[in-house]
């Protein structure tokens, strides 16, 4: 009997995460994530599949961010039928992101076919609407953590806590192989230790092999603390020369985890009591869900929540939902915060902060999550001269801060010590990174004695 990974996407890059499970019985997804980078290329990755979505037998979706389920809608397009099974948690945030992902593509095609309508170029369309969004919500099947469940003839599931956002997995599947078994780990996204609101990763034993994420593999995190020190001089600095702070922001978990900073700051009068405004429609619903998904969270702010002092309310906080009120922040001219989507700056209103605060030094733009190679958020944070937003060009000259202590992923440290703690694996895959993170990690596994492999895209592999 022959077991193969296919791995799809995720792989030289950190979006569009989707590896193939293939078995002479069953087909299994792991993940459909959104490709991202420029608009030519992101309309041809995210639509050309080299697999048939019509015969899936399952869709096991890890966690909830758009570059592991942005896909979904599409494969349903081109024919997908199975289920998708995740958390409970993952399952009612992905149903959200799904619907804001649709409607942010209508209103982008909108507001740039404007521009290519008086330029006289082709005019163009959304990779799916918020409608076909929607669809996808009949198709999830939720599963607990900790429950073996069968997803195809001879391949069953087990979800672990990946400690990286809301409900995020570890997938652990066990695979009928003849006469004997195969336990494959999937650890694409790995939470840290002590990040707020989050209980930490759970570590699946006696892995055969895993599929690992390498994201930070040559790099070591600040902890986490330092995150609320730097977060703290850099709007008092930019305060005190008049500016605003505009923080393009992951709608989902950044965001929660910066007004957690945020609020803990303001309380201890370590910030001026400034506007802090969350220019995100999905913002208040995600903070719904944490307060309904309390069971995911960690004992402390299921406390807090539970006596009403949880970390996402407080007096100079205000979340924008409509688009003149979005729009009404460009004429205020007080020093303030704005956090908005999306993260990597390719979509949504954070374009529109941008293009409005950018050219100007009183301001910043303060980076806290990662940025992908080729996307608007890369130059920023590489700090070119000159960025394109719109196809206009505008210059950069608003100070740049990157704080890299705020991320959710595990660093180069920390990914080895799951790897060793999951033995005996035979391989380990290493997927979801730029090419240098993959290979510094590939090269610490080896001096601990582990063997990695970094699969290019498309690449079929036999797991015996």
């Amino acid at each position: 009997m022959a077991v193969k990974i296919k791995f799809l996407g995720g792989v030289g890059t950190v979006t569009g995460s989707s590896h193939l499970v293939l078995t002479d019985k069953s087909q299994v997804l792991l993940d459909a994530g959104l490709f991202h980078g420029h608009r030519e290329e992101f309309y041809k990755v995210n639509t050309v599949f080299n697999y048939n979505p019509h015969t899936l037998d399952a869709l096991i979706l890890s966690h909830a961010h758009i570059d592991h389920c942005g896909n979904i809608p599409t494969l349903i397009k081109k024919g997908m039928r199975c289920r998708v099974y995740a958390t409970s948690a993952t399952r009612d945030l992905a149903k959200l992101m799904l619907e804001d992902s649709g409607k942010i593509q209508e209103e982008d095609i909108k507001y740039l076919n404007k521009i290519n309508k008086r330029l006289g170029l082709p005019l163009g369309s959304p990779l799916y609407t918020r409608k076909e969004a929607l669809k996808v919500a009949g198709r999830f099947r939720a599963i607990p953590y900790g429950q073996r469940f069968c997803v195809a003839k001879d391949i069953f599931i087990t979800f672990v806590d990946a400690g990286h956002i809301l409900g995020s997995s570890i997938i652990v599947l066990d695979i009928k192989d003849g006469e004997g078994n195969i336990k494959l780990g999937y650890a694409v996204d790995l939470g840290r230790k002590n990040l707020p609101l989050l209980n930490n990763p759970v570590v699946p034993r006696g892995l055969d092999y895993l599929i690992l994420e390498s994201t930070y593999g040559g790099r070591l995190h600040a902890p986490i603390g330092e995150a609320k020190a730097r977060l703290k001089d850099v709007i008092n600095r930019t305060v005190s020369r008049k500016g605003k702070i505009i923080i393009p922001s992951f709608t989902l978990e950044r965001t929660q985890e910066l007004l957690y900073f945020l609020n803990e700051l303001l309380k201890e009068k370590a910030i001026p009591f400034i506007p802090i405004y969350v220019d995100s429609p999905l913002a208040t619903d995600i903070t719904d869900l944490f307060k309904y998904h309390i069971d995911y969270l960690d004992p402390q702010t299921r406390e807090d929540i539970r006596r009403k002092e949880g970390p996402f309310e407080f007096l100079n906080l205000t979340f924008i939902a409509s688009q003149e009120e979005s729009k009404s922040l460009n004429n205020d001219k007080r020093p303030m915060i704005i956090i908005a989507g999306s993260g990597m700056c390719e979509s949504g209103r954070v374009l529109h902060h941008l293009k409005n605060n950018i050219e100007e030094s009183r301001n910043t733009v303060l980076v806290v999550g990662y940025m992908a190679a080729n996307t608007l958020g890369k130059k920023i944070v590489d700090k070119a001269r000159v960025v394109h937003i719109f196809g206009v060009e505008y210059e950069l000259n608003a100070e740049v801060t990157v704080i890299n202590a705020f991320s959710g992923h595990a660093d180069k440290n920390e990914l080895c010590d799951f790897a060793l703690a999951a033995q005996p694996l035979k391989n380990i895959f290493l997927v979801h990174a730029d090419p240098d993170q993959s290979e510094s990690l590939s090269q610490a596994l080896a001096q601990k004695e582990l063997n990695a492999h970094i699969p290019v895209k498309d690449e079929e592999v036999l797991l015996s």
